[in-house]
């Protein structure tokens, strides 16, 4: 009978799973546990959003001028109101029209001259007296005045459907021309992150107008190597003005876990990279800002009675990456942090 490796397989996975899980968990013991803790509002459950380096405007660049001049365009009659230049589609359109009936009224004018100058009774041996006229007769000139009235009208509708199309045409895609009725984009419409960072930046901003970037930012740094200072010593209590009583809560208990281990948590050369604000929001009457915390240390437990290292490397810094969410009633509050939260 042939046996199956199933179940064996099964469990051999399984517990390289478990074993990495454990390792990876107790690799990353610093404040926090190396997860996600605390309450950030109604946004506890969804990520927090990840940074992203500001952009910078592109400067616009110069102008080509073109090798051939632009037909200026004809000066307005006397009297009469200038009127937007039209688009290029709608110019060359226009001009084809001009053209073609300009060439059909120089035609008919010219046949006329050739047929009244040549194609006369003379011309054809004829001894009909001069009384009749060699130049062009009236017939001929209401002809004449007839055609170009119907070019001109015909001329004139085709300019005026232009010019109607025209403000669709018009302005530049830096710079679009408001049209009743259409509410137009900005020209520059920032990233979804940058845009809900800002509007939240703005309202906090409403009841505290001393609040900016870099006051939060030197206040979340303060606060976390306060914290894993503390972390490191098994005891939040010279911190827990900094922590909301959730997180206070959360941190002294995971402290007073690793008192019952024997271990400790030592925190070295702590270097942070840097530190971002990435969200800013308010909710029930609560002002909230996360902050991104790239940073590497050593990171290794110790027993309490040997000293042996038991868990990481001292020789061997962790990078890492945080987002760290601190609220306070709104208005000019002392902050406090609420979560520490891992990028997604």
């Amino acid at each position: 009978m042939k046996r199956s490796f199933w179940p064996q397989g099964a469990l051999a996975l399984l517990t390289a799973m478990l074993f990495v899980t454990l390792t990876f968990s107790e690799a990353l013991a610093r404040a926090g546990r190396g997860g996600s803790m605390g309450s950030r509002g109604t946004r506890t459950y969804s990520a927090p959003k990840t940074y992203t380096a500001p952009a910078r405007p592109q400067q616009p660049s110069p102008a080509i001028t073109p090798t051939r001049p632009a037909t200026p365009a004809p000066a307005p009659a006397p009297g009469s109101m200038a009127r937007p230049t039209p688009p290029p589609a709608a110019a060359s359109g226009s001009s084809f029209w001009r053209s073609f009936g300009g060439g059909l009224l120089g035609g008919l004018v010219g046949g006329l001259l050739f047929r009244s100058l040549f194609g006369g009774p003379a011309a054809h041996g004829a001894t009909q007296a001069p009384t009749g006229g060699w130049g062009i007769g009236l017939l001929d000139i209401l002809i004449l005045g007839g055609i170009g009235l119907l070019v001109f009208y015909y001329i004139k509708r085709r300019r005026e459907e232009a010019m109607a199309m025209a403000p669709a045409f018009q302005g530049t895609a830096a710079e679009p021309v408001p049209q009743p009725g259409i509410t137009q984009p900005p020209y520059y419409e920032l990233p979804q992150g940058e845009q809900d960072l800002e509007r939240g930046v703005s309202y906090i901003r409403q009841l505290d107008p001393s609040f900016n970037e870099a006051a939060i930012r030197e206040k979340a740094l303060d606060t976390f190597f306060l914290i894993q200072a503390a972390w490191a010593n098994r005891d939040l209590t010279p911190v827990r003005d900094r922590l909301t009583e959730e997180m206070y809560r959360l941190l002294q208990e995971d402290a007073e876990r690793l008192k019952a281990q024997g271990r400790i948590n030592r925190l070295e050369n702590i270097a942070v990279r840097s530190v971002d604000l990435t969200e800013a929001w308010q909710e029930n009457g609560q002002d909230y800002v996360t902050v991104r915390i790239l940073a590497n240390m050593l990171d290794y437990m110790v027993d309490d009675r040997t000293g042996e290292v038991v868990e990481g490397s001292k020789l061997e810094p962790v990078k890492f990456e945080e987002y760290w969410t601190f609220t306070r009633p709104v208005g000019p509050n002392a902050w406090k942090l609420s979560a520490i939260t891992q990028p997604a």
